[in-house]
């Protein structure tokens, strides 16, 4: 963007915590003026008040709700210059023994909310000529097990922003998408704390789809997207070499290297998961909605 953040009104999904949070405070410290959106509305209302920023509580599947977060933030700024579509979560477990619902909603999250999200800030970014940050995965084109759903959603983020950006070029948006690694945030460190076996298997993986950034090198990073307008997001930046190479990453032969390990990890996993008695990590915004239920 021209004059890199100062006065660009952004809107940030997920902002309450972890990835979100912290690219909100790193955007408000270059002059941005944020909305922040989410489902924790005790942290948002902390995080607005030091960032001096607006805030929402609104779930991204659904789209009233994202309706009124952008009537909000239109009424308090007047614009939106770009969306950071962020918010996300990741079940635990697998297809054959987890809960399908479990499974169902972290598409809803994190495909379908991203598609909501896009749909309800439509007009006033087109209007500002603005940019989109969807926020995939360096698990749109790799794939463990355990992670159906997941891959499955950020794959679709990645192809629906390719599509996205191709039907918004001719009013002058642009669409990037990011693809962050592990990421030192309350949904790693809960997968980590809860199941033996994805500490396990995250040492098996080969640099650089095995390492860890911080989440203040993930914010960096998307703040530079949306300065720059980038089409491709990648933290760590070798995670773009992993996409070139998708084929091999995702060939037979790279099947036959998982699967040495994934007949003893997955079934202990299984057992893992279904002694935990939940589907979502302790810090998730699901887990509370289960309680509530």
């Amino acid at each position: 963007m021209k004059d890199g953040l100062r006065d660009r009104v952004i809107l940030i999904t997920g902002a309450a915590r972890g990835i979100g949070e912290h690219t909100a405070r790193l955007a408000a410290a270059r002059g941005a003026r944020l909305s922040l959106v989410g489902l924790e509305p005790a942290r948002l209302r902390a995080l607005s008040q030091k960032l001096d920023a607006a805030w929402f509580e609104a779930d991204v599947t659904d789209s009233a709700a994202l309706e009124r977060a952008v009537a909000g933030t239109l009424r308090a700024y007047g614009r939106i210059d770009a969306v950071i579509a962020n918010a996300g979560i990741a079940g635990l477990g697998t297809v054959a023994t987890g809960d399908v619902e479990a499974l169902a909603r972290t598409v809803e999250v994190n495909l379908i909310g991203v598609m909501r999200t896009a749909a309800a800030t439509a007009a006033p970014v087109i209007a500002a000529r603005g940019y989109y940050l969807l926020v995939s995965s360096t698990a749109a084109f790799t794939a463990l097990p355990g992670m159906s759903a997941y891959c499955a959603a950020k794959a679709g983020v990645e192809h629906f922003g390719n599509a996205l950006r191709l039907e918004l070029a001719h009013h002058g948006v642009g669409v990037g998408t990011a693809h962050p690694g592990w990421v030192d945030t309350d949904l790693v460190r809960d997968a980590k704390d809860d199941l033996p076996s994805f500490r396990a298997a995250l040492r098996s993986l080969p640099w650089p789809v095995g390492s860890t950034s911080t989440v203040q090198q993930c914010a960096a990073a998307f703040v530079r997207g949306v300065e720059r307008r980038r089409r491709r997001v990648y933290v760590p930046r070798a995670i773009g070499g992993v996409q070139l190479l998708r084929t091999v990453v995702n060939s037979a032969l790279s099947d036959r290297l998982v699967r040495r390990r994934s007949g003893t990890l997955v079934p202990q996993l299984e057992r893992e998961v279904a002694a935990l008695g939940r589907s979502f990590g302790t810090h998730s915004a699901e887990s509370a909605r289960g309680d509530a239920r």
